[in-house]
């Protein structure tokens, strides 16, 4: 039989180049609201949500002034971050709506409600909750509706 990873197994952080981190720390640190815990000069930074050594890692080791990957390039597709409660979700898109912080779409998946933005990089940012279990679909596919702006 094939090996599965343990079902209690999470991903801890995700690590992003970005061009600068400036920019990068005025989206996910004023906007979104994560706090940072390490900053390494101009170079690096990580920051997190509720105290957490890190969620998010930000350097320009390799891409400083870089500009963002081609659309059909390999790479990350989005990072997701996971509110606790809709009104979380909401109270993000209230801010994102305040800012003039432009969305490119949002998603209800039947088992969470989703919006989908790109940080200064262009890297893809889902902000999402998840519905309580016992109102998912029993076919998920069946129930998935995505609206994307092109």
């Amino acid at each position: 039989m094939a090996y599965k990873i343990p079902a209690q197994t999470r991903i801890g952080h995700i690590h992003l180049k970005v061009s600068d981190l400036q920019k990068s720390l005025d989206f996910y640190v004023g906007l979104l609201g994560f706090e940072i815990t390490t900053l390494y000069g101009s170079q690096a930074a990580f920051i997190s949500a509720g105290g957490y050594h890190h969620h998010i890692g930000l350097n320009t080791w390799h891409s400083l002034g870089g500009q963002p990957a081609p659309e059909s390039a390999p790479g990350l597709y989005h990072t997701a971050i996971l509110y606790p409660t809709r009104k979380d979700l909401a109270v993000a898109l209230q801010r994102l709506i305040d800012a003039g912080y432009p969305l490119s779409g949002a998603a209800d998946h039947g088992v969470s409600e989703a919006l989908y933005l790109d940080d200064p990089d262009g890297n893809g940012v889902e902000l999402y909750w998840d519905k309580p279990k016992e109102e998912w679909p029993s076919n998920r596919m069946a129930h998935w509706r995505c609206i994307r702006k092109d």
